[in-house]
């Protein structure tokens, strides 16, 4: 099908046949595609929405033609899809560290800001750490320290293609969803918060479907792409092949609710100050939703027998300076890796 004929499909609500979709991110890997032919398709396929054999068959192209990631053992990924536009700190980044302290294999995948004012990739610049090292580093990072950032574009030529397109339309697109689908590893867990509550069982299908073993997919009932602190959320999760919704309520695991203003970020920078803050012991809303997230984590990456014990052992992490630790560990362990 010609690009035009893609496009035409598009703009009239038609949606793309799993194969389809595949052939036209291949085009858009290819560079066949101009920019503002991107940015139409991006726009359509977000008034549209979203349909199953479409991210399918997007993610099949972009995962087959990424920078391969060799993962020995059994890893998880805490990248979210973003775009939630609540403007909270980088909280799935904190996690990332927290459920490497507690054991499991991480291999965080991330992108600068696209949607927000701060993305993983930002956070870990400023900590100093270099996110465009080699696969053979990080590959090697993860061996010897249970953890390594993995910069999307670096790994997937699509995201590279997208990039500006997705910068100057500033929206969330079909990427964002994309981003925690297609990582480069062969990534056995998944804690995946994503910003529509309509998807979360078909985002988990996608999961098992791309080689997932076990999986939380996640959504505030306020709206946020993380599990929340203000209200609850909606749950899918992926455990033994199958899926199971069920919404989870912090209270019942002894935390109250606080207001949306308790859990707001701001640039890089000051989300590094409350990363750090909260590493180093102080309480709040913040710590309780990093607690929150982190507990499903370490649950995922088969660290705790359940979603409970995760909770105690992110608390025990975090208290015990464990959690601040790691983080020193891997930036030391990065600069020396990157002589």
């Amino acid at each position: 099908m010609e690009i035009r004929e893609y496009m035409n499909k598009l703009i009239n609500g038609d949606i793309l046949r799993k194969e389809e979709a595949k052939s036209l991110m291949e085009d858009i890997i290819a560079g066949k595609l101009n920019n503002s032919q991107i940015a139409s398709i991006l726009t359509s396929l977000k008034i549209r929405g979203e349909n199953k054999d479409e991210i399918i068959g997007f993610s099949e192209a972009m995962r087959e033609n990424a920078n391969k990631l060799n993962l020995k053992e059994y890893s998880i990924d805490t990248c979210g899809t973003g775009g939630d536009g609540m403007g909270t700190f980088n909280i799935s980044t904190l996690v990332s560290i927290i459920t490497s302290a507690g054991g499991v294999n991480v291999a965080k995948h991330g992108n600068r800001s696209i949607s927000s004012k701060s993305g993983s990739a930002d956070i870990f610049t400023g900590l100093g750490y270099n996110i465009e090292m080699d696969k053979e580093l990080a590959e090697k990072s993860l061996e010897e320290t249970g953890f390594a950032f993995i910069f999307a574009p670096k790994y997937n030529k699509s995201m590279k293609n997208v990039a500006t397109v997705r910068r100057e339309l500033g929206i969330r697109t079909v990427f964002n969803l994309m981003g925690p689908i297609i990582h480069p590893g062969n990534i056995k867990g998944q804690m995946v918060g994503i910003y529509d509550s309509d998807i979360t069982n078909l985002y988990a299908e996608v999961l098992k479907s791309s080689g997932r073993e076990r999986a939380m997919v996640v959504h505030g009932n306020d709206g946020l792409d993380e599990i929340s602190i203000t209200t609850t959320t909606k749950v899918s999760e992926l455990k033994d092949g199958e899926i199971k919704d069920y919404i989870l309520d912090p209270r019942e695991y002894g935390f109250k609710f606080y207001s949306e203003d308790h859990i707001k970020g701001g640039s890089p920078s000051e989300n590094i100050e409350i990363m750090m803050d909260i590493l180093n012991g102080k309480k709040g809303a913040k710590r309780d939703i990093t607690v929150l997230n982190s507990g499903a984590a370490l649950y995922v990456g088969r660290a705790a027998g359940s979603y409970r014990e995760g909770i105690e052992l992110a608390e025990e992490i975090l208290d015990s300076g464990r959690g601040l630790k790691k983080l020193n560990d891997i930036i030391e362990y990065n600069r020396e890796l990157n002589k």
